[in-house]
């Protein structure tokens, strides 16, 4: 007789065949659960709360090696939601920190919605399926039998999340505390919220609001709940509205997945919100019905981790190596993506000026830095024709409406945004006349966003959500040339009519360009002066950091000067918001004009301060 598959636990023991690992992380706790192939449970507990953006690589690895420290068996596949796990590069962090973990285990990433929706049984035939969450957050996320995703909601207590527990909790504060200014005292609900958070006067619930997290405000849903059920007028209120937003956002979910409002839809209800008040959730699904005929209304009745179970279920017999090949359809076109075009970059070679640069005194350091940026000007003016097309394109795009866009990552995103920001002062521009995206996004510019400049479609998403189009220049920086995010971006803007260009510091990338098989992702022009290698191996921030910022002052520069904000030499159109800069349009016009301070003085006043409207009342008063 054969012998049953048998695999190793975690002592050495053999296993009951075939073990699936599944791991459900978000804000509150991770839940994990282990079961063999008859789909019983091996293991069953739960660990600290994770959340991919704020956890670093290291935490990760940290996080799931506890977890397998607590495992009987080693698993024979891995299925991971966690929360924040949006992109497909997030996903992929998360297969390569697994990996580090369970080496060779086939693993599934994904977020903790993917996972709650595969958790509800499966029906044949197969039709669209929406996932309504409503616990501390909220959040609608549907997917259609051809693998189409839709998702509505979903983005914190402060701007969305709506009709979760916490923003019942905030609607409750709003409306008793209106309800004492409408009528001089405290309603049935307000006293229960005071009772419920030990406080004596409403006064204190000003204080308490401002400080209180996400989950306090949450924990007053069980109070606004209580009073409705004890028949409390503003509590019920609360609660109707609270089932009509969550019907509406659901019913939108599924309207981009199917079109029409009709037709077999099955929502599935999870969260604490609904699951724990039976009333509320009829409610909720008599809405949906109403509003989409034919649709099948479900509460998950399992835990959402077998819906990671189910995921990692569907990997068996896949190696490792083939799951991570197909998880993402969002890669660079091979000429970028093959690393002997950056291993050839010169800001990755070893300077042999600098091999001594760590035992070189000071003065001799300052010496070599200001030596090796003299390079600069000569390696920038063999661009000077590629620069002009660019500059000539942006004139183009400021005298049609049309905008300057920078893209960039690390270093070459900040310069990007900085000369963004200097152009409304400095020429009296709209503010969004130039601007700057930076991978990772605001918090980028001041620390390090894990996986961010890996994002090529984060750059697609980046220029699609500035509604970028046919009138604009979008200029890509990358020091090396290679940045995914970049890429991602100009091939976008391509697609959408933009006129595009690629500022790089490796000479290579302009052949790579010229080799690309698909003309979508080649950029119209490719600036990469050779600055050679770096004081300090590879550090951008240095050469080409400072000649990125001389190749943007250039364009923005010449660009404004062809569309009229300079006369001579002189910024004739400045925004004198300060002391020192209404000194200076003083000092101007006095130049332009020939006129003494006091006429001066009195045409900028006249004109608002607009220094370019005061200099031609001056020249109409010549």
């Amino acid at each position: 007789m054969k012998s049953r598959n048998t695999s190793r636990s975690v002592s050495g023991q053999p296993t009951p065949g075939k073990t699936v690992l599944g791991i459900e992380a978000g804000g509150t706790r991770t839940s994990v659960l282990m079961v063999d192939d008859g789909r019983h449970v091996l293991a069953s507990f739960q660990a600290g709360p994770a959340v991919l953006p704020l956890m670093s690589d290291r935490e990760l690895q940290w996080h799931f090696r506890e977890i397998a420290a607590r495992l009987p068996f080693s698993p024979s596949a891995v299925g991971i939601g966690m929360a924040g796990a949006r992109s497909e590069p997030d996903k992929d962090r998360l297969r390569r920190v697994v990996s580090r973990v369970w080496p060779a285990v086939p693993c599934v990433a994904t977020n903790d919605l993917e996972t709650a929706l595969a958790a509800a049984p499966r029906r044949q035939p197969a039709v669209p399926r929406v996932l309504v969450l409503s616990g501390t957050g909220s959040c609608c996320f549907g997917r259609a039998p051809d693998g189409r995703t839709a998702k509505v909601g979903g983005r914190g207590h402060v701007i969305g999340d709506r009709a979760s527990a916490c923003d019942i909790g905030l609607r409750a504060l709003r409306a008793v505390i209106a309800d004492l200014d409408h009528h001089g005292r405290m309603g049935p609900l307000g006293v229960a919220m005071l009772a419920a958070l030990m406080f004596n006067e409403p006064e204190q619930l000003i204080p308490w609001s401002v400080q209180a997290g996400k989950a306090e405000i949450a924990g007053l849903a069980v109070t606004v709940f209580a009073a409705a059920g004890r028949g409390d007028r503003l509590a019920r209120g609360i609660l109707a509205e609270a089932a009509a937003m969550l019907a509406e956002d659901a019913v939108v979910c599924a309207r981009q997945l199917c079109g029409a409002e009709e037709g077999g839809v099955e929502f599935v209800l999870n969260g604490g919100v609904l699951l724990k008040n039976p009333a509320f959730m009829r409610h909720v699904a008599r809405r949906i019905r109403l509003a989409w005929p034919g649709a099948r209304v479900t509460p998950l009745k399992q835990a959402s981790v077998w819906g990671a179970v189910v995921l990692a279920q569907s990997l068996e017999g896949l190696p490792a190596q083939r799951i991570k090949a197909t998880a993402s359809d969002h890669e660079l076109p091979p000429e970028i993506a093959d690393l002997a075009v950056l291993a050839g970059s010169p800001t990755e070679r070893r300077n042999p000026r600098s091999l001594r640069l760590d035992r070189m005194p000071v003065l001799k350091g300052i010496d070599l830095m200001l030596a090796e940026e003299d390079l600069l000007p000569k390696a920038i003016h063999a661009e000077r024709r590629s620069l002009e097309k660019v500059i000539q394109a942006v004139v183009r795009a400021f005298q049609s409406g049309g905008r300057l866009i920078y893209v960039g990552a690390g270093t070459s995103g900040r310069l990007g945004v900085l000369d963004a920001s200097e152009v409304p002062p400095t020429f009296r521009a709209p503010r969004e006349q130039v601007q700057g995206i930076i991978a990772g996004g605001r918090q980028a510019l001041w620390s390090a966003v894990e996986g961010a400049e890996d994002d090529v479609h984060g750059g697609v998403l980046a220029v699609r959500n500035r509604a970028v189009g046919g009138r604009d220049v979008v200029i890509g920086i990358a020091a090396s040339g290679r940045t995914p995010f970049v890429w991602g971006a100009l091939k976008e803007a391509r697609r959408r009519g933009s006129f595009t260009a690629l500022v790089c510091f490796n000479p290579a990338m302009r052949g790579a360009v010229n080799q690309m098989r698909d003309k979508a992702w080649r950029p119209d022009v490719v600036i990469a002066p050779d600055v050679g290698p770096e004081i300090l191996t590879g550090s951008t921030r240095l050469k080409a950091g400072t000649a990125t910022k001389l190749i943007l002052n250039m364009i923005t520069t010449l660009a404004m000067t062809r569309v009229g904000k300079v006369v001579s030499n002189l910024m004739v159109d400045l925004n004198p918001s300060n002391v020192k800069l209404r000194d200076r349009a003083v000092r101007i016009l006095c130049e332009l004009t020939g006129k003494g301070m006091a006429a001066v003085r009195e045409a900028l006043v006249t004109s608002g301060w607009v220094v370019k409207d005061a200099h031609d009342l001056l020249r109409r008063r010549s």
